[in-house]
């Protein structure tokens, strides 16, 4: 019996794939074009859009030339654009282009990172990039670690590791390990998914304590302090403090001295949520921002936040590789492992993923340290003028963030801060967000795109005037 030829849809000859990888990079450029002068909001035909949608039943092959300008128009009108430099909201930035290359190079190898002995190169490549995050961060030359899917998994990775070292038997018990209900601890100003995290941890969402702010937008270090007293004293068994380098509302900086401080007086593992602000690194003039973190016992840091890799590449890392390997050990016979002690799968919640890491390689080693300084330092510089147009058209700031990030409230005669939002997102000129800074609605302005210019500022700022 005669062996059938491969599926010429799925794997077409090289001068047919070489025709159409030319055909998508200058369908993307185009695209990247149009969104950055068109508007941020999307303007998709939703009725027109499911209509298209449902005659995609799978039962006939279509042309896929036909099927790249199809998706791309789609996606062009049925998203918002991070990659407009007027995008000026969450933590999601413009990808810088040799991240882009990275996922291309990434897809077409596909390697398997779950381990060293299918992967060593790209198993190798990824620890090189997290040494030397950890370096940079200040942590000892032991530290280790690996990337996540995002920065919720490497916070829940941080919680695994100090369930395990507080009482070792959690591996197996689980929390009948402790002897009273367990307790973390982080700001009011955290992110939300720590709820979530606790709950998938099987601590309970209650275990969760939110420790108060000071004006500033800051854990209140007395607070937390006491609220780890009143613990103990009820018979809940504190484990984990977690401490906020660039909070999602304010961009502020938890005390990170002072909480490394009470996380060693009460033997508690101390991480550090640096998914936005662990950039900061890269800057000699910003790295005093970060004070402390260098006596964390992990690090959670977001590439694809303010390093502005593509999505999908976070980092946890730790100076306790050794305690790391026991909260995800694994016995299997099918895996070709050659150096355990580097291998994914036995070092993380995934077991297949992707080359993540290779964004951070390829922009990391394109930019240097001083090409990410520039980048930091200059979403800084874009806050501190629109901070001061703002403020001459008679805003006020609310916060005191040295990141990026400012949160202001109009001057009288404006209408509701979720009004203004509405108003600016519907006019698709830019994109702010709505948000709560120390009990007071705030509209909030990230600068996340490395490309904005003076004009993006300005169109910026008259579309808020223009939300009177």
């Amino acid at each position: 019996m005669a062996l059938r030829a491969p599926a010429a849809a799925l794997f077409p000859s090289r001068a047919q794939r070489e025709r159409l990888d030319d055909l998508l990079t200058r369908t993307l450029a185009a695209a990247a074009e149009r969104v950055a002068r068109g508007p941020v909001m999307p303007d998709l035909d939703m009725v027109q859009f499911r209509a298209e949608l449902a005659r995609f039943d799978f039962a006939a092959p279509q042309d896929l030339q036909r099927l790249i300008g199809w998706i791309t128009t789609q996606l062009e009108h049925g998203a918002v654009h991070m990659g407009n430099p007027r995008y000026f909201g969450l933590f999601n930035p413009a990808a810088n282009f040799p991240s882009q290359c990275a996922d291309r190079i990434s897809g077409a190898f596909n390697p398997q990172l779950a381990s060293s002995g299918s992967s060593p190169a790209p198993v190798e490549i990824e620890a090189h990039v997290v040494r030397a995050i950890a370096r940079r961060a200040g942590l000892p030359d032991e530290s280790a670690g690996h990337f996540t899917t995002a920065g919720s998994e490497a916070n829940y990775t941080a919680l695994l590791c100090a369930l395990t070292r507080a009482a070792p038997a959690f591996a197996s018990e689980g929390v009948r390990a402790f002897s009273g209900p367990v307790a973390m601890y982080t700001s009011r100003e955290c992110q939300p998914a720590w709820f979530k995290i606790a709950h998938q941890a099987g601590i309970g969402r209650a275990a969760l304590k939110l420790i108060a702010t000071t004006a500033r937008g800051e854990m209140d270090g007395d607070a937390l302090t006491q609220a780890i007293e009143s613990d103990r004293r009820a018979g809940v068994v504190p484990v984990l403090i977690s401490a906020t380098a660039g909070t999602t509302g304010g961009g502020m900086v938890d005390p990170l001295a002072h909480c490394a401080d009470v996380a060693r007086s009460y033997g508690l593992w101390y991480h550090v949520d640096a998914a936005w602000g662990g950039a900061a690194l890269c800057s000699a003039r910003l790295r005093g921002v970060l004070a402390g973190i260098e006596r964390a016992d992990s690090l959670t840091i977001d590439a694809h936040k303010w390093f502005a890799t593509t999505m999908g590449c976070g980092m946890f890392v730790t100076r306790h590789p050794a305690l790391l390997s026991e909260t995800f050990r694994a016995a299997t016979d099918f895996m070709p492992s050659t150096v355990s002690a580097l291998d994914p799968y036995l070092n993380s919640a995934q077991w297949s993923r992707r080359f993540m890491g290779l964004k951070l390689f390829l922009s990391l080693a394109t930019a240097g340290w001083d090409g990410y300084a520039v980048h930091v330092e200059r979403a800084v510089e874009v806050i501190a003028l629109i901070r001061a147009r703002l403020l001459a058209a008679g805003w006020s700031a609310r916060n005191d963030s040295q990141l990026a990030v400012l949160c202001v409230v109009p001057p009288d005669g404006f209408p509701s801060i979720r009004e203004i939002v509405r108003r600016v997102l519907a006019s698709g000129r830019a994109w702010v967000a709505a948000t709560s800074f120390a009990g007071q609605e705030v509209v909030r302005i990230c600068a996340t795109h490395g490309e904005i210019s003076a004009a993006d500022i300005d169109e910026l700022v008259a579309s808020l005037n223009a939300a009177r």
